[in-house]
């Protein structure tokens, strides 16, 4: 009789243990809002004229800083009971706010402004419990953008896309809400476009290319299904 007894009470741990599940684990949705800086880097080929040759083009722009806002989906599952895979999207809806950049050729100099925009990530993100109701996580994934540059009133957009790096924390505060706070760096790597035309009879071309670092620290609230 002992002996089932001892038994059924170890099945019963057992049982419990293999129902525990993170207070993380299941699909989540968030938003945040916090502040972002943004590094462009503007250069150019120079304007290759025929029958004249190369102009060098020197340009130069200013780093953007501005209200950053983002929205996240995502799935955390549990790989161990102290180590969680998650897999997640989010999109920055607003756009940075505008900054200048100006190009010279020939003793002529154009000023205009940009913005970055349409800004997502797609991620993973590896993760573990702190405490009970706690969670330390890192994310890495693929990231793309727009820089939108305006001159004369003329818009172009140019699409960038690289990897990103995150690190955060979460903190259950009743149920499935949890407030949130985490630091996100953005890899943009280089992007070129050739343009020409004729002008005054002579065929010309210009390349010019755009990359870009993003850094964010963003707070905000969120609920686990």
């Amino acid at each position: 009789m002992k002996k089932k007894l001892l038994l059924a009470t170890l099945l019963a741990v057992a049982g419990t243990g293999a129902m525990a599940q993170s207070k993380f684990e299941g699909a989540y949705g968030q938003i945040g809002v916090g502040y972002e800086s943004v590094s462009p880097s503007f250069s150019s080929s120079g304007i290759t004229i025929a029958r004249v040759g190369t102009v060098p083009i020197s340009t130069s722009v200013s780093n953007g800083n501005s209200f950053a806002g983002v929205a996240t989906i995502g799935y955390m599952g549990a790989i161990t009971k102290d180590f969680l895979l998650g897999i997640g999207a989010e999109y920055e809806p607003f756009n940075s706010s505008s900054a200048n950049y100006s190009y010279s050729a020939a003793g002529t100099t154009v000023s205009g402004t940009w913005k970055k925009q349409n800004s997502y990530n797609i991620f993973l993100s590896p993760a573990t419990p702190v405490g009970a109701d706690g969670l330390l996580y890192g994310k890495v994934g693929y990231t793309g953008a727009q820089i939108q540059a305006t001159e004369a009133g003329t818009s172009n957009s140019q699409n960038l896309n690289g990897y990103m790096l995150g690190v955060g924390y979460k903190q259950i505060i009743s149920g499935g809400l949890y407030g949130f706070g985490e630091v996100n760096y953005a890899s943009y790597s280089n992007n070129s476009n050739t343009y020409s035309g004729v002008v005054s009879g002579r065929a010309y071309s210009y390349t010019n290319t755009v990359s870009a670092n993003s850094t964010n620290i963003v707070v905000g609230l969120g609920y686990k299904f």
